[in-house]
């Protein structure tokens, strides 16, 4: 999961993460990659509280060691692609679907 915080005077490109940054990564990734999702943030609470994060991207790998040697074997290209959507730095975090 990668996590972008929404932060004052930060810019983010939707369009440009969907229609070229996650499909160059799921590309890059290959077969061992099962799905992805793309989160635009509209609030929190109520609608007029900004969201936590301006957008959240997760990847779905069957195995922890898949997505490390995928990543692994791409992290300059995409880390380098990054600056062409946002100046945002990501937190990335590593999860387990428990259901």
């Amino acid at each position: 999961m990668i996590l972008y915080p929404n932060e004052e005077g930060k810019k983010f490109d939707h369009d440009y993460y969907a229609n070229n940054h996650m499909p160059m990564v799921a590309k890059l990734f290959g077969e061992p990659l099962k799905s992805y999702t793309i989160e635009k943030g509209i609030s929190v609470r109520t609608p007029e509280e900004p969201a936590s994060y301006i957008a959240i991207g997760t990847f779905y790998f069957d195995q922890l060691s898949e997505y490390e040697r995928a990543f692994g074997a791409n992290a300059d290209k995409i880390l380098g692609d990054i600056p062409n959507y946002t100046n945002i730095q990501p937190i990335v975090q590593i999860s387990e679907v428990v259901k």
